[in-house]
């Protein structure tokens, strides 16, 4: 039997992985992804069998990896971000779940939480929780009580999948749950592209953010109720300074 190896990529480009995800993908003879994300590996392992699926065929992704793996074969399974963080790691164990035999290794990568969070200062500097305002496979209802408890626990909060052409409105409508606990001039900012050549980032206010038009490449990070801009950054304190007053 094969092995199958999950890989978070982080953002994309080769300077954001891991040595552990590096390592993962020489030691493979076949690697399985979204286009996409296997688009960004051709040159680099171009001596390597890339099979690719599309979008909302991630099963059938899992299911090819599993078919190959039992052939005897050594796979990644690539994904952005982390494999864990909304990423191909649960599918694939679930998938795998009556084929003890077969060997999975979950490689960590770096998720939009953190590369985000880099890029536009320190915005999770304390408590956070990540939430995805995507409904595609979680109920809106169940998205807003998280939206909900997140405010009232005073919590930074980063925001994936803010809004698609299928669902524009969803930020605003997250914006508008938020604001009924939260202040409208809570510091905020969003980064576009992570870790891609057009990466750029803005930071603004919760009553600014709900105007600001984002899409499935846009991270949104909602700072707490100690947060601050500090030149042009988002900052969200420990609580070092003040422990020292």
């Amino acid at each position: 039997m094969g092995k199958i190896y999950v890989v978070g990529m982080g953002p994309g480009k080769e300077k954001y992985m891991t040595f552990e995800a590096k390592e993962a993908l020489d030691n493979s003879d076949i690697i399985i992804g979204y286009t996409v994300y296997v688009d960004l590996l051709r040159e680099k392992y171009k001596d390597k069998e890339l099979l690719t699926t599309g979008m909302r065929q991630e099963v059938d992704r899992c299911e090819l990896c599993l078919s190959k793996a039992k052939d005897g074969k050594t796979v990644s399974l690539v994904c952005s971000g982390d494999a864990g963080v909304y990423g191909m790691a649960s599918l694939m164990l679930q998938i795998a779940r009556n084929d003890q035999d077969i060997e999975i290794e979950v490689v960590a990568g770096v998720t939009a939480a953190l590369s985000g969070g880099a890029v536009l200062g320190a915005p999770l500097g304390h408590d956070f929780c990540v939430i995805s305002l995507s409904n595609l496979l979680t109920p809106w209802e169940l998205i807003e009580k998280r939206l909900k408890s997140a405010a009232v626990g005073d919590f930074c909060i980063a925001i994936y999948n803010p809004s698609s052409k299928s669902r524009p409105d969803h930020l605003k409508k997250a914006c508008e749950i938020l604001a009924e606990d939260i202040e409208s001039t809570r510091p905020c900012g969003i980064v576009r592209n992570i870790g891609r050549e057009e990466q750029s980032f803005t930071v603004c206010t919760l009553g600014e953010l709900s105007e600001i038009e984002t899409d499935m490449f846009t991270t949104v990070f909602i700072g707490n109720s100690k947060s601050e801009i500090i030149n042009e950054r988002l900052v969200t304190p420990r609580g070092y300074v003040e422990h020292e007053k």
